[in-house]
């Protein structure tokens, strides 16, 4: 009997914030009525840690990993053993986003060594005969709006060859010389990073420059110049944090994340 099983949040967006209530539907849809032994739903948070190779070494990070942190696990009963009619059946629910004792909601983030997730997950349970159902759904978990505000602290910078690092020859490199500033050195995760560059001089064309959020992804591209960036022209600086793969700086007993 074919029969599908879904998990549809009211938000659209799936994003909330700690005391705020996740809820949705359950959707059950099959052709013939449906015998079961009870569906359950469960939430949980829990943060995933991956030893990094810098520290352990290669061989050691790929068969090792940190036993996972969990933030949140509750679960409930949403129907007991019965039948469901055929057709399309909607169970509501609703779970209340709270953390257990001291512990404490961290913000969703997608990361390479840390990973912070938050998911439901809907199990139907059936005969022997038939194959148990289960559907998981990930929602995303926002810090609340900070109420202090913070004074920006601008910050200038100024890039030659002398100041690169990591770099082996040095001497080969042609000269150059670019300035700029950057609004605030401390921002807000829902605000933009903002700022200046200015490409003063450089004895070789330069085609393109680009902001890198250093974390391990994500690149975005300040200008392009068919044949050379524009020299004494200001450029304004503009990146929007990717909220799933940036969260604020956060610093805890069993791992650090920060941009």
């Amino acid at each position: 009997m074919s029969v599908t099983l879904d998990i549809r949040l009211k938000r659209a967006n799936k994003v909330y914030r700690e005391g705020e209530a996740v809820a949705g539907v359950i959707v059950l849809a099959c052709k013939e009525p449906l015998q079961h032994h009870g569906i359950s739903l469960s939430m949980e948070g829990v943060v995933n840690l991956q030893l990094s190779s810098k520290s352990v070494g290669v061989f050691e990070a790929f068969y090792n990993s940190v036993k996972p942190i969990q933030l949140i696990s509750s679960n409930i009963e949403v129907a007991k053993a019965g039948k469901i009619p055929g057709g399309k059946t909607e169970i509501p629910f609703e779970f209340p986003l709270h953390t257990k004792g001291n512990k404490v909601l961290y913000e969703t983030y997608h990361g390479v060594f840390v990973n912070i997730q938050y998911s439901l997950r809907c199990d139907m349970r059936r005969s022997l005969l038939a194959k148990d159902l289960s559907r998981n759904c990930e929602f995303i978990v926002h810090c609340q709006p900070q109420k202090a505000k913070v004074a920006p602290t601008p910050v200038n910078f100024t890039i030659t060859p002398d100041t690169l690092e990591n770099t082996r020859e040095r001497s080969l490199l042609p000269k150059f010389l670019i300035r700029g500033h950057l609004d605030a050195t401390h921002c807000v995760i829902s605000q933009p990073l903002t700022g200046e560059v200015v490409l003063e001089n450089s004895d070789v064309p330069i085609k393109s420059i680009e902001l890198q959020l250093v974390r391990v992804e994500t690149c975005g591209e300040l200008c392009r110049g068919l044949r050379d960036v524009c020299h004494g022209l200001s450029i304004p600086i503009y990146m929007v944090f990717p909220r799933l793969f940036t969260c604020p700086t956060l610093e805890t007993t069993n791992f650090k994340v920060g941009q």
